[in-house]
């Protein structure tokens, strides 16, 4: 009765270890189906995500060329409350000669000043403007020009001056210039 039981028990064990060991051999196409297309949905959500970041760095990158024109504008303001007309006003060279890797022109119109994206900045903000436009208070030539990025609002009881000529959609616009 023992040797019976014995055998009987490493029968089982044997039909047992061949169902583990033909399970273990791999995938089945249809868990690797389903583990390409979970893949699949992770890139196309990574991918866009990621293209927004680029931009929105790229933009960053480029607002400190708008320091040159900012200073003198400034100036302007707190000496005859009048905004500068275009870059020759600011002492600057010529629009298309105010360039960095992102921006192949910078132009001052009343004041704002008006990136245009070009050169190695990601397409979809090629031949885009970013306006940057100084915010004021009329009554007071004392209190510094605050500068208005893209679609942001204007500071409290501050008055914008120029177009804002912006027109990178917002979802690449950095906080800063929403």
């Amino acid at each position: 009765m023992c040797r019976h039981q014995a055998a009987k028990y490493q029968a089982e064990n044997q039909t047992f270890g061949r169902a583990a060991q033909s399970a273990q051999r791999g995938f089945s196409l249809i868990e690797m189906m389903a583990i390409v297309v979970i893949m699949g949905i992770l890139a196309m959500v990574a991918i866009p995500s990621s293209m927004s970041r680029i931009i929105k760095e790229q933009i960053t990158a480029a607002l400190p060329l708008a320091d040159i024109a900012k200073a003198p504008i400034a100036t302007a303001w707190s000496l005859s409350q009048e905004m500068l007309p275009d870059n020759a006003a600011a002492d600057l060279p010529s629009s298309n000669k105010v360039v960095s890797n992102f921006i192949t022109d910078t132009k001052i119109e009343n004041g704002a000043i008006h990136m245009t994206f070009g050169n190695k900045a990601h397409p979809k903000i090629k031949d885009k403007i970013l306006s940057l436009r100084p915010a004021v208070i009329e009554e007071s030539k004392v209190v510094p020009v605050a500068w208005v990025c893209g679609n942001a609002k204007a500071p409290d009881n501050m008055t914008v001056k120029g177009e804002n000529k912006t027109n990178i959609p917002d979802e690449y616009l950095p906080r800063l210039c929403r």
